[in-house]
């Protein structure tokens, strides 16, 4: 297939290189001129992956460049930025072209998954936006370290045809057809890694940050069953296998983020240190709406808003959680 690739941060970066490693013809494009010019004289992204990216992949400045004639569009920003790069989009995909969101958040203001807002910006039916989530730290798989991934799509036959164009040695992908559960799985587990990232920043053993991941996965799939998810998909790569991944990770920026604010850092001092985008920062604002829009408890996620937003002092949020109304599992 003929690819492009939307944002050339870690993370598209190193799809580009899995879109090449499978046999893809890959246009990244990147907002900096440098970063172009970087790839067209070595190859490389080095300010977000190491290694090679592939002989198959240019890069551009031009978006409308970079989406001529591709039949996969692949987009990888943050996602409280996605609708403003949609904006001009949607008239130059081509026809029947797959888009394949790789952002797992949640947008602000409006609680819509990054699909929703796809769809709403770009007028492209639903059924042709593909989600690739699951256990995915980039730097890992930039090192060819085998993992697993999921690939989301209402059409199952086009996830199919997505899932042949990312399979390499290294990298394997399943299909699913749920669409919502995968998209809440990934975007919930940054929520909860911030919260891991305290309490291994406190001190807190393991029985705390078990307790952590395994409530954390019951109040996601809590939210998803009530949004019309599948509660078995919850159990899969896209909820247990990302939620692990990134809460017990140092490579995951959840995961950092919430250790800068487990030793006392306030918001913008952690902001200062971490010098990059943190999802569950900003989601865990469009989460906490989006949970209390339909009636479901998510008392982890609360405490992290207030941690965040309110300045509240984690072992504060851990005495609130730890003080719940007790009930059955």
């Amino acid at each position: 297939m003929r690819a492009a690739v939307l944002g050339a941060g870690s993370w598209g970066t190193t799809f580009a290189k899995v879109l090449n490693d499978a046999g893809n013809d890959v246009v990244l494009w990147a907002r900096r001129s440098s970063v172009v010019s970087a790839i067209a004289a070595t190859g490389m992204n080095p300010g977000y992956m190491e290694g090679q990216i592939g002989s198959r992949v240019t890069a551009t400045t031009d978006v409308f460049e970079a989406l001529r004639d591709a039949e996969l569009v692949v987009l990888s920003v943050p996602s409280q930025t996605l609708r403003s790069v949609l904006g001009s989009v949607g008239p130059h995909l081509d026809t029947d072209s797959t888009v394949v969101s790789l952002m797992k958040g949640v947008e602000l203001g409006t609680t819509l998954r990054m699909s929703q807002v796809i769809v709403e910006v770009t007028g492209v039916k639903p059924d042709r936006v593909a989600v690739v989530t699951g256990p995915n730290l980039a730097p890992e798989i930039a090192a060819e370290q085998p993992t697993a991934t999921v690939v989301a799509c209402e059409d199952i036959d086009r996830a199919a045809r997505v899932q042949k164009a990312v399979f390499t040695p290294y990298f394997r992908p399943y299909t699913n057809d749920d669409v919502v559960g995968c998209e809440l799985g990934g975007a919930v587990k940054n929520v909860i890694a911030l919260a891991y990232g305290m309490a291994q920043a406190m001190g807190m053993g393991d029985n705390t940050r078990a307790s952590l991941i395994t409530r954390g996965l019951a109040e996601t799939a809590r939210l998803g069953v009530a949004l019309g998810a599948d509660p078995l998909t919850f159990s899969g790569l896209a909820g247990l296998g990302d939620l692990v991944a990134t809460c017990s990770s140092p490579l995951s920026r959840n995961h950092t983020f919430g250790e800068y604010l487990g030793r006392g850092m306030t918001l913008e001092q952690a902001q200062e240190a971490a010098k990059y985008t943190v999802e569950g920062v900003k989601s865990c604002l469009s989460i906490r709406d989006l949970a209390r829009a339909h009636g479901v408890e998510m008392p982890i996620t609360e405490q992290v808003e207030r941690v965040c937003h309110e300045g509240l002092d984690p072992r504060v949020a851990v005495r609130s959680l730890m003080t719940r109304e007790v009930k059955a599992e």
